[in-house]
């Protein structure tokens, strides 16, 4: 008798954890899922696709317009300011870059003029121009240019936030309005005591 009770103890053992791990496993795939709704693929709309596509233009013109300041900026708080720029958005167009290429979209290179149009950007003549002038007149030109060029980019960012899907894409608008936000604020101080000759 004493041997069916050990019996029937080990058994009833068994079924304990084989419960227990049929309850365990079965929460596998719920987590498993969650996590696969978060790629790319499945997570995306259209709205984050553009955003992307339009932001890394965007970042890249203003990345060629901080090492303009770099090279010919005679204010240091400019040239601060465009170091600033230049560390934050490179790494941000690489990130969008890695989303496009996930997602199978066409990543735009540098130097493509179709974006100009969008929000902000500035045309192929006011990049020259800004090429052309120098002192105080070029910290001038580039303070007011970027000033317009964060505001475009500050606007697209808040259409991303309201109508984009991608966590990450949201994720990324919300800091570069808040970042883009800030530094539009320190330029209109900044441009308030620069030379106006």
């Amino acid at each position: 008798m004493t041997h069916v009770y050990r019996t029937t103890a080990v058994l009833l053992l068994l079924l304990g954890a084989t419960a227990c791990g049929s309850s365990d496993s079965g929460s596998m795939p719920g987590m498993s899922h969650s996590s696969t709704s978060a790629t790319p693929s499945a997570s995306h709309n259209d709205a984050d696709v553009m955003f992307a596509s339009q932001m890394i233009p965007h970042h890249q013109q203003a990345v060629v317009m901080a090492d303009s300041a770099l090279r010919k900026a005679t204010n240091a708080e400019v040239k601060q300011l465009a170091t600033a720029i230049k560390a934050a958005q490179d790494p941000e167009i690489k990130l969008m870059s890695g989303w496009l290429t996930a997602w199978g979209k066409p990543v735009p290179t540098p130097g493509e003029h179709a974006g100009h149009t969008m929000t902000g950007m500035m045309s192929p003549q006011e990049m020259d121009d800004l090429s052309k002038a120098d002192g105080s007149m070029y910290d001038r030109m580039w303070v007011t240019m970027m000033i317009k060029h964060h505001q475009g980019a500050v606007t697209m960012a808040k259409t991303e936030e309201t109508t984009g899907k991608d966590t990450a894409a949201v994720a990324l608008a919300k800091k570069i309005q808040a970042a883009q936000t800030t530094e539009i604020t320190t330029m209109q101080r900044l441009l308030r005591g620069l030379p106006t000759a």
